[in-house]
Formats: C-alpha cells, structure tokens, sequence
C-alpha cells in the first residue's frame, strides 16, 4: 500500500513537453517554483518549505529540507497543488528546455532514485527530494556535476526532464557503461556510480570529449540524456559570440551574402 499520494498523469508534446497531473479531490502534487503551465479553477496553489514529505514534518525539519536544496542550487521553496473541488482536476507543468519528461514510478524502483540536480520536475506529496552526497573523492571532483546531486525517495510517481532524446538501460551485474558526465539524468540505487580518466595524452590535449569519463557499473537503471543543457548552453553562446566574417574561408564574404548576414 503506497504511502504516497497516488496520481494519474499523461505526458504532452514532442520536443517540448509538459506533463498533466490529474488529482482526484485532497491529492496533492509538489512542483519546482517556475515549472507551472496551467491548472482547474478548483486547485489550490500554496508555497512551502521544503518538500512536504512526512519524513520533513515539524518547523526543524521543513527547515533542514528546505535548507539542504540551496546545496543542489534550488530554490528554498517548492509549490504544492492541492484538489480542493469535488471532482477530479488537472495541474500542468512544462519542461524547461527541449526534451523528454521521464515519469519514475518509486515503488518499483526500490524506492530511491539518484538524479541530476536540476532534472527534477514535480512529485505526488509525499516523495522526499534531498540531496546524495558522492562518497567517492574522484567522482565528487571530477564528476562534472559537482559533489552534490539530488535523491527521490518514497513509492509515488515523480517526474524528471532531460535534455534532447532519453535512452533508457537496464545493467546487468559488472556491466559498466562509460558515459560524459553531463548526459547523465538519474539512476538507481544500486548502480555504483564513479569517474575513471579517459588516459592517452592527445586524447587528454586535444580529444575535446573532456578529461573524465564517468562509469556505471550494474546492476541497475540508468537513463541518459542526449542533450545536456550545459552542452545546448555552450552551443549558443557560441554562436552568439562568433563573428562569422572572420571565419577565413575562400567564399566567407558571399557566404554570409547568400545566407543573409551581409553586413
């Protein structure tokens, strides 16, 4: 029997997705401050600390919950939506790039998930969101997301997003995946998660993949994004800041004619 709140959803759209969470009366769903698309007139809307989750109950602990997501880079609120009408109502939420919104269900994931610490979506009331530390010095280091990420715990749903196209693999026992430590999105529990050096001193210098791949090793889940937004965010700064007319190239000038950037 699920202690947390039990609610229907269905997931929207193509590359930017959103994720409708149907309540039935007193359900309750809590959602990261800015990911609220739209919702039933009949929807009660209130900002709390921390997660609302019982394992946070009482003015200490709302305040060690709320006070362990400015370690993850969050915000020290989060928003609950609560069915106070008579029937069943609805509740959007929009991802914040383009890319896929993965729905975790915890009961059948052991009842803890490890992700990314700003791939959290929204939740049922009742997932605890807190923070798992890495106890690995290498991979706190170099893990390219830094010591820290968050962890889902509890037997609801709960909602992740991630950055392009999602690839879902389940790993079998001393199976080991290599992967850029930006595409990672979450994995479960069991999963050993570490950061091994890529090695080779051209591919050090001059493989422009970076120094560290991280490692993980089955058995367990592991979903793994295309698109870091770290990655997207570089592109476009990129682009940005690159000044096409020094590009140096034989037909550069009637190139940037062609393509209408004839400044």
């Amino acid at each position: 029997m699920r202690t947390n709140h039990e609610i229907d959803y269905r997931i929207l759209g193509n590359e930017m997705q959103c994720v409708e969470i149907e309540l039935d009366p007193q359900e309750t769903v809590v959602a990261e401050p800015g990911s609220f698309m739209m919702m039933d007139n009949g929807v009660d809307m209130q900002t709390i600390f921390g997660d609302g989750s019982q394992q946070n109950s009482g003015i200490l602990g709302k305040l060690f919950s709320a006070g362990k997501r400015l370690l993850t880079g969050e915000s020290l609120f989060m928003t609950a939506y609560t069915n106070i009408g008579a029937g069943k109502k609805q509740v959007t939420f929009a991802s914040p790039y383009p890319g896929r919104i993965i729905p975790m269900d915890l009961s059948t994931l052991s009842g803890k998930l490890i992700c990314q610490k700003d791939s959290f979506l929204c939740a049922a009331k009742g997932v605890s969101v807190g923070i798992e530390f890495q106890r690995k010095l290498g991979a706190g280091l170099f893990g390219g997301e830094g010591f820290i990420m968050q962890k889902l715990e509890g037997d609801g749903m709960a909602f992740v997003h991630s950055g392009g196209h999602v690839i879902e693999r389940t790993l079998h026992p001393g199976e080991m995946l290599k992967v850029d430590t930006g595409c990672i999105v979450a994995f479960t529990q069991e999963v050993n998660y570490d950061i091994q050096f890529v090695g080779g001193i051209k591919n050090t210098l001059f493989g422009g993949e970076g120094v560290f791949f991280a490692t993980l090793s089955g058995p367990g889940k592991v979903w793994i994004q295309t698109l870091p937004i770290s990655r997207l965010a570089g592109r476009i700064m990129a682009y940005g800041t690159y000044n096409r007319r020094e590009e140096g190239g034989i037909l550069g000038g009637l190139g940037n004619l062609l393509d209408g950037d004839g400044r």
